[in-house]
């Protein structure tokens, strides 16, 4: 389980992970600012809180697994677009990586997983 755990949450580098980590923080600040507390009683609404701070420390793996699949499907292709309009589409992307960060982020800790593990056993052999 250990083994698992080094090679699946420490596969990222410590400045990707911090850097998608700090996103996530203003995500976090966004959604806590949109309303966690119920709007009657003024109580924070526990499940949800609960949510969003395992979404705040899975983000950056859902992020890597969106960021891959889109390097996988566009390569090294340069596009020219509306600045305003990329800047939207990255902030919506980022918002839906986060909001889905716990059914997404196990698909990049298991290939995280299998992918150094492979790179140890060719380390090794």
């Amino acid at each position: 389980m250990a083994n698992f755990i080094r090679k699946a949450f420490g596969g990222l580098s410590l400045s990707y992970y911090l850097r998608h980590f700090l996103f996530g923080l203003l995500i976090f600040a966004l959604f806590i600012f949109a309303g966690v507390k119920h709007p009657k009683t003024g109580e924070w609404n526990i499940p949800v809180l609960t949510i969003l701070i395992i979404s705040q420390f899975l983000y950056p793996y859902a992020r890597f697994v969106y960021e891959s699949i889109i390097d996988y499907i566009f390569g090294n292709n340069v596009f020219f677009a509306n600045a305003i309009l990329v800047l939207i589409v990255k902030l919506f992307t980022m918002i839906l990586c986060y909001s889905f960060a716990i059914f997404i982020a196990p698909i990049g800790l298991i290939y995280l997983y299998f992918y150094h593990t492979k790179q140890e056993k060719l380390h090794n052999s």
